[in-house]
């Protein structure tokens, strides 16, 4: 119960940024008196439509009286939000407690609040309202409110769709030309869904509009070759973007119109033309002065590879929380600072703003690195194995979140969640910012695709660029949970790489059965071993000795898929020596023709120095899916 001494004060737990339906951003937070000015400015932008649908009469302005009425709140019994973009008011909400008769009440006297909202008519659509309503619906059952009514014109069609669509248990009425809606806020399985729907189409598309974008600047391209900006700016051109690129350099020479054959600006505001991206990478005391350019010039989002900032300490943990006050101001979101870059290798897209000197092979692995090293060695295998022994694959998109400071794993997951280029996911995960939010995310990613995590970091601590706070749950506790929720959990990045490929290339096995076959009988028991370890049933290892050719091998292999006590086969190979010793080719193609035999049954290769045989297995390029042809696995 709130008593009278604390009813007016600010309630600063109340703010939230929100990302909106679009992948834009907005801040939501309680307007106070010092909104007088904000309030009048934003009433007049709204239609005279929306106007008389809010206030069921012609109302050109707001009195004297209706703007103190409207920013003087004492957060319990009458409470007014507003969503802002930088200095501006897009939407407005506002509960005032009512007893019987619908009179003003006091949080002693009733439960139930009217509700009202007015979004600008340039913002609607983009999920203004109801981001409002969830966060009003919020603060009222924290203040005792269990119940909202609401007053709604029949033909302000749009206002009664946010209502309905918002999942409480509602009782509808009509009466002298108004429709009544009532309904409690307690959170039911429907209103629940609602939000998590909206959540994530809205987080998947603020990620989207990151790795899609339609034109990239990249700000902070050096005069001379080299510097973080000038090689990635190489790197986007090298790539084959699709989109517009432009390089920008606030020292150029007057009259210079181009770099590295780049369209070059002065500032991203002299651009001539939208700007979806900027990748920002200028010196950190120089990024303020660069965001507020962007804002300027309404780019979507920031791709920040400068560094100085929470990894540095104190005050670089300091200019790190205001560089995302800063870009949330203006609806933009950040992967960074301290990114290495992303990637998307989508025909459509190409876009390679990232520190990786070439573009990975494209495929259908996607790819999360909280730390920019790992995420260089994570790429650099992924580029080198992607054509070994599980055939032909790579990278759909790739994400270095550097010191995490906005978008963070659960934002990736939700894109992940419905991106039709991506089968496989990997994360390199240092710390968990929110375990509840990210084991739910991922129980419903796993049930779609594989999803494989390593957690970089034990003992609960994450690495001191991170702006979020870390888990205090124990390690294992977060690996059982996030094996409860069908994560793949391996302990290095070696494995994440593997078991990447594996997925990416080969059916899933029908059962816990698995054959072993191969020329090395200690390989093959530490196979049986391995596999007893993780619950697997594996059949006793099969030894074809060292002397056994390619034809074995084939004859082998194609007798264990064919066996229905198996499903799956492990082949084990050393390299042997002497004149009647199998090569590395003939080997490979006996695997792959064996393989092709039943192509519903997973074959893993275990080699070991055997040379070219990885580079053999690739060569084999009918292993890869073919236009129109049902994909099978790779030996």
């Amino acid at each position: 119960m709130q008593t009278s001494s604390d009813r007016h004060e600010y309630p600063a737990h109340w703010e939230a940024d929100v990302v909106l339906r679009d992948g834009g951003t907005a801040r939501i937070r309680p307007i106070t008196a010092d909104d007088a000015e904000r309030l009048v400015s934003f009433y007049e932008q709204v239609s005279d439509e929306s106007k008389y649908y809010r206030f069921f009469a012609p109302y050109p302005r707001l009195s004297a009286k209706d703007v103190h009425r409207f920013t003087h709140h004492d957060f319990v019994d009458r409470v007014g939000l507003a969503a802002t973009v930088g200095d501006d008011f897009i939407g407005t909400v506002r509960y005032d407690r009512i007893g019987a008769g619908g009179r003003p009440a006091t949080g002693a006297e009733a439960d139930e609040a009217e509700v009202a909202f007015l979004v600008q008519d340039a913002h609607q659509g983009r999920g203004v309202a109801s981001a409002l309503l969830e966060h009003i619906a919020a603060v009222a059952r924290e203040r005792g409110i269990r119940r909202f009514a609401a007053e709604v014109l029949p033909a302000n069609t749009k206002m009664i769709k946010v209502f309905t669509d918002a999942g409480y248990t509602q009782k509808r009425s009509f009466e002298d030309g108004v429709v009544r809606l009532e309904f409690g806020l307690e959170p039911t399985d429907r209103s629940l869904a609602v939000q998590y729907a909206r959540e994530q189409r809205a987080e998947a598309r603020s990620v989207q509009r990151l790795l899609a974008p339609g034109a990239v600047a990249v700000i902070g391209t050096g005069r001379t070759p080299g510097g973080v900006g000038r090689s990635i700016l190489g790197n986007i051109r090298d790539g084959g973007f699709t989109g517009r690129l432009y390089a920008v350099n606030g020292a150029l020479p007057e009259g210079q119109k181009e770099l590295d054959g780049v369209p070059a600006f002065r500032s991203v505001r002299d651009i001539d033309g939208p700007v979806d991206v900027a990748v920002v990478a200028v010196p950190a005391e120089r990024v303020p002065e660069v965001v507020a350019e962007c804002g300027e010039h309404d780019v979507q989002g920031l791709v920040v590879v400068s560094a100085g900032y929470a990894e540095s300490g104190p005050e670089g943990r300091d200019r790190q929380r205001a560089l995302v006050r800063q870009a949330r101001s203006h609806g933009m979101r950040i992967i960074g600072p301290n990114s290495f870059g992303v990637i998307n290798t989508a025909p459509e897209v190409r876009l390679n703003a990232s520190l990786a000197p070439e573009m990975p092979r494209a495929g259908r692995i996607g790819l999360f690195a909280q730390s920019g090293a790992i995420g260089v060695a994570l790429l650099s295998r992924l580029h080198r194995r992607g054509g070994g022994v599980t055939g032909v694959t790579g990278l759909s998109t790739f994400v270095s979140s550097g010191n995490r400071a906005d978008v963070s794993g659960n934002d990736v997951l939700q894109y992940w969640y419905e991106d039709a280029d991506t089968d496989v996911a990997l994360m390199y995960l240092e710390s968990i910012g929110n375990p509840r939010k990210f084991t739910r995310l991922a129980r419903r990613t796993a049930a779609a695709k594989p999803l494989v995590v390593v957690q970089g970091a034990r003992h609960g601590a994450g690495p001191r660029g991170h702006a979020v706070r870390a888990t205090q749950l124990p390690h294992a506790t977060v690996s059982a949970l996030l094996r409860q929720a069908g994560v793949i959990r391996v302990d290095t990045i070696t494995d994440l790489v593997d078991a990447g490929l594996l997925l990416a290339r080969q059916p899933l096995p029908a059962g816990p059965r698995v054959a072993i076959l191969g020329n090395s009988e200690s390989l093959g028991l530490l196979t049986y071993d391995a596999c007893l370890a993780e619950g697997l049933r594996p059949h006793p290892p099969q030894d074809l000795t060292t002397a056994a050719s390619a034809a074995d091998f084939h004859a082998a292999l194609s007798r264990a898929l064919a066996d229905d006590s198996s499903d799956a086969v492990v082949v084990t190979a050393i390299p042997s020596v002497g004149e009647g010793s199998v090569g590395d080719a003939a080997l490979a193609e006996a695997l792959r023709s064996a393989a092709a035999e039943r192509p519903t049954k997973p074959v893993l290769v275990v080699h070991v120095e055997l040379g070219g045989l990885a580079e053999a297995l690739s060569a084999a390029t009918s292993t890869a899916p073919q236009p129109g042809a049902a994909s099978g696995p790779d030996p």
